[in-house]
């Protein structure tokens, strides 16, 4: 059985490559709105991060997605961010990877 190649991204806040599985896309559209791409299908600029409440926190604190995608965005949608991958690592601890 031939091993399947495993797609690697590169989280913009540790800066280290992770399976595409374990991160989470944030999107800019050509409208300059910043959102949450759960799909990984949304047209735009795409920047990952690694599903970890910590790493969510430290992108808020560092301001990385301002400085990713050139724009001030809201405190809001980093707690949104945060909320979201908190949803996502406790939807993972009960019923498993299985999305």
């Amino acid at each position: 059985m031939v091993q399947r190649k495993i797609p690697m991204r590169k989280d913009i806040v540790t800066g280290e490559m992770k399976p595409k599985k374990e991160l989470v896309r944030v999107v800019k559209n050509k409208q300059n709105e910043v959102s949450i791409d759960p799909t990984g299908k949304k047209a735009g600029r795409g920047a990952y991060i690694f599903l970890d409440v910590a790493i969510a926190k430290l992108a808020k604190k560092k301001r990385i997605f301002d400085k990713a995608f050139g724009l001030k965005i809201a405190d809001e949608f980093y707690d949104e961010l945060i909320a979201y991958v908190d949803h996502q690592v406790e939807r993972a601890k009960l019923f498993g990877n299985e999305k």
